[in-house]
C-alpha cells in the first residue's frame, strides 16, 4: 500500500506534477475534515472507463455529489452492459473519412480510440422508454438519473453485465445514495431518444423530466444542507474534471444562493481542475480559478489548483492517492 502516494511524493515536485501532488494532499485533508466533495465530469470520462477509480472513490467516501454531462451518465451503463462488444483503435489519428464512413456503417460510434456499439444505446432505450412513459401516465418529474437508477434497481439488467459491477460509478452511486445531476441532458444520446419518443407519440410529452432548473434547485437544497455552518465544518470541495456545463452549472450554486436567494452561506471550501485548455478570451473550461474570486464562487482563502494535463491520466492518480493507494 501507499506505492502510489511514496511516489507521487518523491517525484512530483514541481510544474503540472507538484499542482496534482498538491491537489491531491489538499482534497485529503478537505475530506478528512469533514468536508463534502461535489465531481464536475464532462469529457468522455466513463468511456475512459474513471469508473474502476472512481467507483472506489464514492465507495469510500470521498465523493458526495456528481454533475455530469448526460453522455457520461449513460456511457457508463453502456460500459457495463457491452464492454464486450467495444472496440478499441490503437492508431485513431490515422483513421482515413472513408475507415469512419467504415465504422459508422458497422454502427460503431467513435470517441477517441473507443468505439461504441450502437446496439447497447438500443438495449437501454427500451427499459428507459417503459419508464418514461409510465411517468407520465401517473404524472410524475423525475431527473434522468431517477430514471437510470430505477432501470438498474429493477435488477433484469444484472445478468447482461460484461464488466466487473464494482468498477461501475454508476452503480456505486446508486448504492451510495449520493446525487447525480445531469444538465444539459438534452445533449446525450438518451436525450436525443427521449425527444424522438416524444415527437413519435410513444411517449406523450415531455413533463416526466425534470428540468435543468429542477436539478439546480435540488443542488442548492443539497449545499444548504451541507454548508458546514451549524457544524463548524469546511463548504463542499469541489473538484472538476475538463470544463463546460457540468462544471459551470454546480458552481453557481453559491452565487445563487448568496445574490440571488439572499441568504448566507459558505463559499466552496476546495477547487481542483485538471483540463487541457489555456486561459482564453470568454472560455470558460480555459478559466482561472482566480476568476471565480469575482462572482463569489471562491475565496482568497480557497485552496484551488489548475492542472493542465490529460484528466485520463491525472484524476487516477489524484484518486488513488486519496485512498492510500
Amino acid at each position: 500500500m501507499d506505492h502510489i502516494r511514496t511516489f507521487m511524493e518523491r517525484h512530483y515536485r514541481h510544474f503540472n506534477a507538484r499542482e496534482t501532488r498538491e491537489a491531491a494532499v489538499a482534497y485529503e485533508a478537505h475530506v478528512t475534515a469533514g468536508g463534502k466533495m461535489l465531481l464536475a465530469m464532462a469529457g468522455a470520462m466513463s468511456t475512459g472507463e474513471l469508473g474502476v477509480s472512481l467507483a472506489r472513490m464514492i465507495g469510500e467516501g470521498k465523493v458526495h455529489a456528481i454533475s455530469c454531462t448526460g453522455a457520461n451518465l449513460e456511457e457508463d451503463v453502456f460500459n457495463l452492459l457491452a464492454h464486450e462488444e467495444y472496440e478499441t483503435i490503437p492508431d485513431w489519428t490515422s483513421l482515413t473519412a472513408e475507415d469512419e464512413a467504415e465504422l459508422y456503417r458497422r454502427r460503431m460510434n467513435r470517441v477517441t480510440d473507443t468505439c461504441i456499439p450502437a446496439d447497447v444505446m438500443r438495449h437501454v432505450e427500451q427499459r428507459l422508454v417503459e419508464g418514461w412513459r409510465s411517468a407520465c401516465e401517473i404524472g410524475a418529474r423525475r431527473s434522468p438519473w431517477e430514471f437510470l437508477v430505477d432501470m438498474l434497481r429493477a435488477g433484469a439488467l444484472e445478468e447482461h453485465y460484461q464488466i466487473d459491477p464494482s468498477t461501475s460509478w454508476v452503480l456505486a452511486a446508486m448504492h451510495a445514495g449520493i446525487p447525480v445531476y445531469t444538465p444539459g441532458w438534452e445533449d446525450s444520446t438518451m436525450g436525443n431518444i427521449f425527444a424522438a419518443n416524444v415527437i413519435s407519440g410513444v411517449i406523450p410529452h415531455h413533463g416526466c423530466v425534470q428540468s435543468g432548473t429542477e436539478q439546480f434547485q435540488h443542488l442548492i437544497e443539497w449545499y444548504l444542507e451541507n454548508d458546514g455552518r451549524t457544524d463548524g465544518l469546511p463548504a463542499p470541495g469541489f473538484f472538476q474534471i475538463g470544463g463546460g456545463i457540468a462544471g459551470d452549472f454546480a458552481i453557481c450554486v453559491v452565487p445563487c444562493i448568496v445574490q440571488d436567494l439572499k441568504r448566507d452561506t459558505q463559499p466552496w471550501g476546495y477547487f481542483a481542475q485538471i483540463t487541457d485548455a489555456t486561459a482564453s478570451y470568454g472560455g470558460y473550461s480555459g478559466a482561472v480559478p482566480n476568476e471565480k474570486i469575482t462572482w463569489g464562487k471562491l475565496t482568497t482563502e480557497t485552496p484551488r489548483f489548475s492542472i493542465h494535463s490529460d484528466a485520463s491520466i491525472v484524476a487516477p492518480l489524484v484518486f488513488s492517492y486519496v485512498l492510500g493507494d
